[in-house]
C-alpha cells in the first residue's frame, strides 16, 4: 500500500495535512479536557455538601449514643439528634446526586467537544487520503515495462486538461498512435504524477535531440 506521493510537492501537502490532522486532534483533545475540567468544577459545592453532610451525621451519630443513656429523657433527647443526623444524611445524598449530575454533564461536553470536529476533520481527510492510497497502490502494478507507459499515456488524454496535454504535444493523439516515445513518455509522465508516482528512469526515453546540433 503507497500512502505518500513520489511527487515532492504532493508528498509535501500530504505530510503537511497529516501532521495539521494530527494537530487538530491534539487541539479538540486540549479543548475537550478543559471543558471537562471547567464543567466539572461546578459540581464544587455539591462535593462539599456531602462531605459536609457525612461529617456533621457522623458527629451526631456519635452524641446519639450518649445523649440516648441519659435516665429518663434519654429517648426524649435522642430523637431530635437523631433527626438531625438523617437530615444531614440526606443532604449528602442531595450533594452526591448534583456532583454526580455535573460530572456526567463534563463529560458529554468533553466528549461532544472532542468527537464532533475530529470527525468532521476525518470525514474531509480520510476519504482523499484512501483514494490517493487506493489510486497510486494499483496504478503501481503496472508500471514494469515500456507498454505500461502506453497505457498511461492513453489515461492521461482521457484524464488529463487540454491546456495541460498542449504543452506536450499539439496533437497528442497522433503522437500517440504513432509511437512517439518522446510524447509517450511525457504523457504517462503526466498521468503517473496525477496519481502520485513516477516512471522508473529505465522506462523513460532520453529527450530527443536536435539534429543540426547533432551535425
Amino acid at each position: 500500500m503507497k500512502l505518500y506521493s513520489a511527487v515532492r510537492t504532493q508528498r509535501f501537502w500530504q505530510v503537511f495535512g497529516d501532521l495539521m490532522l494530527v494537530g487538530w486532534i491534539a487541539l479538540c483533545t486540549a479543548l475537550g479536557l478543559a471543558v471537562f475540567r471547567i464543567t466539572n468544577a461546578l459540581g464544587y459545592p455539591g462535593r462539599k455538601a456531602a462531605s459536609a453532610g457525612d461529617g456533621l451525621a457522623e458527629d451526631l451519630r456519635k452524641l446519639s449514643e450518649p445523649v440516648g443513656r441519659v435516665p429518663v429523657v434519654g429517648d426524649e433527647l435522642k430523637a431530635p439528634v437523631d433527626g438531625a443526623a438523617g437530615a444531614a444524611v440526606r443532604l449528602a445524598d442531595a450533594g452526591r446526586e448534583q456532583a454526580h449530575a455535573v460530572e456526567q454533564l463534563a463529560y458529554l461536553l468533553a466528549g461532544v467537544t472532542i468527537t464532533l470536529p475530529v470527525l468532521f476533520a476525518l470525514l474531509i481527510w480520510l476519504p482523499r487520503r484512501i483514494r490517493f492510497s487506493r489510486r497510486a497502490t494499483a496504478a503501481q502494478k503496472f508500471i514494469d515495462n515500456a507498454a505500461d507507459l502506453d497505457l498511461f499515456a492513453l489515461r492521461a488524454m482521457a484524464n488529463q486538461p487540454m491546456h495541460k496535454l498542449a504543452k506536450i504535444s499539439n496533437d497528442p493523439v497522433t503522437a500517440w498512435r504513432s509511437g512517439d516515445a518522446a510524447v509517450i513518455a511525457q504523457l504517462a509522465d503526466l498521468e503517473l504524477r496525477s496519481t502520485g508516482l513516477k516512471a522508473p528512469k529505465q522506462l523513460t526515453p532520453p529527450p530527443p535531440t536536435d539534429p543540426e546540433l547533432t551535425q
